[in-house]
């Protein structure tokens, strides 16, 4: 387990949470350490998969860049039940590193992309057109995922081995029609950090559209973004309030949010994605951001049970 900043006062101690791959913490990430550093906290960083870290020594655990976890989703998952005050909670992290969430949250009204789930074993027939994503349920960095333009018969050969990939490895497809409108302009991500009263509106960022063709793998953790600035829209931030407000058990034990906004057939925006376990938070992106996740996370630090 690497410190980073050591307080001598005896103030409390957070841990944060990365991959063997990024010992020393992503780079977005190291700039929250000098504002928790300055308000008096014991900052240390180690692998989820550590066997030498002692996450009960610690205050508050903090979840930021396990981006390793897919593979090993369940070993992830039950990891996340033996830690003590986990954030976020391990029962959000269950339910949100499997994607099948989006159908809870289009149940309860949230606009969702449409989606057709093909578990191991099961077919999928493919429409004569129209272009489509294919990605696993469980996956982060947007590993293993691709774009098919089925009136394109190579197109539609790939999208059919893709499906197969992933059923032969067990893991349950996502089939998603592709929004065009993406492509100009591109995905909004809207932050939320937790207040003294719950989650608030904290920044915005653009993403560049990511998807440009069939899945030929990602080298690294995941693939790389053209990250810029934004500011959201009432629309957008009233969706985001919609999906912050269906997650289960309530918005307000959570540290940290990602709502992930594209433009529906309509330009309204549609949820993509809601990340609540290890999003990137795009703190070099918005001023005051790692101040005010810093802020998040000694409001946590007050509501979490004493050590020992």
């Amino acid at each position: 387990m690497t410190t980073h900043h050591q307080s001598t006062r005896g103030e409390p101690r957070v841990a944060l949470v990365t991959c063997t791959e990024l010992p020393d913490l992503d780079p977005d990430d190291r700039l929250l350490l000098a504002p928790l550093a300055g308000r008096g906290v014991t900052v240390s960083a180690a692998a989820w998969d550590d066997p030498a870290a002692d996450w009960a020594a610690h205050d508050l655990v903090v979840l930021r860049s396990p981006w390793d976890y897919a593979p090993r989703r369940d070993e992830f998952v039950a990891w996340a039940d033996t830690v003590p005050r986990l954030a976020n909670p391990a029962d959000v992290v269950r339910w949100n590193t499997d994607k099948r969430y989006l159908a809870e949250l289009s149940a309860a009204g949230v606009p969702t992309v449409p989606t057709a789930w093909v578990a191991p074993g099961e077919s999928w027939e493919p429409p004569a057109a129209g272009e489509y994503v294919v990605k696993p349920a469980v996956s982060a960095g947007s590993q293993d995922t691709g774009r098919y333009d089925l009136a394109d018969p190579e197109h539609r050969s790939l999208a059919a081995a893709h499906l197969r990939r992933l059923s032969d490895a067990g893991r349950l497809a996502m089939v998603q029609p592709y929004l065009s409108a993406v492509d100009a302009d591109g995905e909004t991500a809207l932050l939320f950090l937790a207040g003294p009263h719950g989650l608030r509106f904290s920044h915005a960022i653009r993403k560049g559209p990511m998807l440009t063709g069939p899945d030929l793998g990602v080298a690294g953790l995941y693939k790389p973004e053209v990250i810029t600035p934004r500011t959201a829209t009432p629309e957008q931030l009233a969706v985001a309030e919609r999906v912050l407000a269906a997650v289960p058990g309530g918005p307000r034990r959570l540290l940290y949010a990602r709502v992930d906004l594209i433009p529906g057939p309509d330009g309204g925006p549609v949820l993509v994605e809601l990340e609540l376990t290890e999003p990137s938070l795009f703190l070099g992106y918005a001023d005051g951001a790692p101040d005010r996740l810093a802020d998040a996370v000694l409001t946590h630090l007050r509501l979490a049970p004493p050590l020992g």
